[in-house]
């Protein structure tokens, strides 16, 4: 590692060639896929690459190396449990199949919607059809509607709080 600081660019190499396997094996006792396992080792090794030059030849090379592959070993587990919590599961839905009473329900609420959106303004009216009813990105609905991007986003939230305002009024009374 003390010739790599200084530049040797084949010290370097065959040092990284030379701890790849030890670090392959360290990952496989923290990952079972062989893809994290790769994906670990590279995460160190950009690591050690990006911070080559805290190394400090006095000391001994292994225990710096363990300690910079342990911390990105836990780093990525983190990110991967993180990752994790925030993904829900894909479950196919079958909306074709739906009991009757379902779409009945469905297509009521659509029709009280559509009634609360006609006591819009029309500007109000038009953003939430195209934003929020058509999923259209901001970008088409201020093609669309020749409004622009600024004014769309003023006119939906003016427009999903009229509609909350309006909701709560409707089960107040």
């Amino acid at each position: 590692m003390a010739r790599a600081q200084d530049g040797d660019s084949a010290a370097y190499l065959r040092l990284l060639e030379e701890t790849t396997p030890y670090l392959r094996s360290l990952a496989s006792r923290w990952y079972r896929d062989q893809r994290d396992i790769e994906d670990a080792v590279q995460d160190v090794f950009l690591t050690v690459h990006a911070i080559r030059h805290t190394y400090d030849p006095a000391r001994p090379f292994g225990p710096w190396l363990v300690a910079i592959a342990r911390r990105r070993f836990v780093d990525r587990l983190r990110r991967n449990t993180r990752q994790r919590a925030h993904e829900a599961p894909l479950t196919a839905e079958h909306e074709t199949f739906a009991e009757s009473e379902a779409n009945i329900e469905e297509s009521a609420d659509r029709i009280g919607l559509d009634r609360l959106i006609e006591r819009l303004p029309p500007k109000q009216q038009q953003a939430v059809s195209l934003l929020k009813l058509k999923e259209m990105s901001l970008k088409e609905a201020a093609k669309v509607s020749g409004m622009s991007i600024v004014s769309l986003k003023v006119a939906t939230h003016r427009a999903l709080k009229g509609l909350r305002r309006m909701l709560t009024d409707g089960k107040d009374a």
